[in-house]
């Protein structure tokens, strides 16, 4: 930056940033003083409305690379040819914590994705886990509260956690997740990234499928313990961000092999589990991973508020070739995304250098507003128009979806494993015997400081229904902790 006087906002130059103007020497402060005033009422207002969710975040820029052929699943440009190279940038955070809560916390991290394409910004929004607490959007407000403040104590209660998770008994497996190793990773380098929702792909014949994507990190999966966690979290509160930081600075990369499973359409309705149902993974031997990319993050933001803050990404944005899936979870977040940022950034927050696209232009009819750039000059702002304005393509992003039944219809038990337990039982029988150990101490420590009985009996009620001896040995544990 060019250096020179300080100025004020209206660009005139300042004589004095030390001292208010008074009236006298040690007189009253005078009104007149518009430095003055300018500075503490911008400081007033620099903050702007926290993430509900995802609220404490680091995030970098990188590139996407194609590695594979994948264009008999889709028509996306940016995924059209190897070695085709794509800018990206990604968000890293927690769920529960706020603006400044530590890192180093057992919780899930979120991994919010936006591509530079050249047919606009693609946006993939998933965590470090496969799966999720809950399959329906309806009941997100009522699970993240439970995360929060409790609006009597102020604190975060581990009886309203564990008792939603005890009568919302698809959490299961999710939450044998958390509990398990891999609930507090090391650092933002050393874990892996999911898409977690199924997405509907199409290539250029018009043909679909469903996927799911996969990120795995190039640097190995490293964890804390709980204990380690502690400590950490008491001594450096912005370890994760710092690391990250740090090794792009260095010249460290980070980087992810980026992969997805397919499913044809046609299997869906038959497969053995539902596959739009966020609780459940779709295992490797029935869908392997079929891998075609790199991301790699090589630059670091030069204003955390300005780029990390204000980006905003919502599972909307989406390009041609790609689409939603039935998910219920998903379809919630469709709009639920987009809704925050209008709120919290406002309404033009597309306008920002972060969100902006960065290979075409976004032609829109949408003007005014908080902060509108006026980019859009004296151009008509309706569609159809015979002035030269933006017009529709007539060809969709995605493939249609056949639907059947009646409005209201509850979800029915159409697929043979299609239950609550069956998958974090799986997940439980796949571990060491030392992983089965952390897992029931964790579980145990947490469940400890439930105050209703009651509670603690639902809840090891779900693990015992998951896998008789991880009830048994949960059991066990808690009544040694609780006396």
């Amino acid at each position: 930056m060019t250096q020179g006087p300080l100025t004020t906002e209206a660009g005139a130059p300042v004589a004095d940033n030390q001292n208010s103007e008074t009236a006298g020497v040690g007189g009253p402060v005078l009104v007149q003083d518009q430095l003055l005033l300018e500075k503490l009422a911008h400081f007033n207002r620099e903050r702007i409305p926290e993430r509900v969710v995802h609220a404490r975040g680091a995030g970098a820029y990188g590139t996407f690379t194609v590695t594979a052929d994948v264009t008999r699943y889709t028509r996306a440009a940016f995924l059209s040819e190897v070695g085709k190279e794509t800018e990206t940038f990604l968000r890293f955070s927690t769920v529960a914590g706020n603006l400044g809560a530590a890192d180093a916390v057992r919780d899930p991290r979120g991994f919010a994705l936006k591509f530079y394409t050249e047919e606009g910004n693609y946006d993939l929004v998933g965590n470090n886990t496969p799966v999720f607490f809950i399959k329906d959007a309806i009941k997100f407000p009522d699970f993240i509260h439970t995360q929060k403040r409790d609006p009597y104590t102020g604190s975060t209660e581990m009886d309203n956690v564990w008792d939603f998770w005890g009568l919302s008994p698809e959490s299961t497996h999710q939450v044998t997740w958390l509990f398990g190793d891999r609930g507090i990773p090391a650092s933002y380098r050393h874990m892996d990234g999911f898409g977690s929702h199924t997405y509907q792909w199409s290539n250029a014949a018009g043909e679909a499928f469903w996927v799911k994507y996969h990120f795995k990190t190039d640097q190995g999966i490293k964890t804390l313990t709980q204990a380690e966690a502690d400590k950490l979290a008491g001594a450096d509160p912005d370890s994760h961000q710092r690391d990250l930081r740090q090794a792009i600075e260095r010249g460290d990369f980070p980087s992810w092999t980026v992969g997805v499973q397919v499913m044809p359409v046609a299997e869906a309705a038959q497969y053995r589990f539902n596959p739009f149902d966020l609780t459940k993974v779709w295992p490797h031997a029935d869908y392997p991973i079929v891998w075609f990319g790199k991301l790699e993050l090589n630059r670091n933001p030069e204003n955390v508020f300005a780029e990390v803050e204000q980006s905003i990404f919502s599972p909307s944005h989406f390009v041609p070739g790609i689409g939603p899936s039935p998910d219920k979870m998903l379809q919630g977040r469709l709009f639920a995304y987009g809704d925050a940022h209008r709120y919290r950034v406002g309404i033009n927050a597309d306008h920002l250098p972060v969100n902006r696209p960065h290979a075409t232009e976004a032609r829109t009819n949408s003007r005014d507003g908080h902060l509108y750039d006026g980019r859009h000059k004296g151009a008509k702002n309706y569609e159809p128009n015979s002035f030269g304005g933006p017009f529709q393509t007539d060809r969709a992003l995605w493939q249609p979806v056949a639907v059947s039944g009646a409005t209201g219809e509850t979800e029915a038990p159409s697929h043979a494993e299609d239950n609550d337990f069956v998958q974090a039982g799986n997940l439980y029988r796949l571990m060491t015997d030392g992983e089965k150990e952390r897992l029931i101490e964790n579980l145990a420590g947490a469940l400890s400081g439930v105050s209703r009985d009651e509670i603690v009996e639902r809840a090891v009620g779900n693990f015992r229904q998951a896998d008789g001896d991880f009830g048994k040995r949960l059991e066990a544990a808690v009544q040694a902790l609780r006396g």
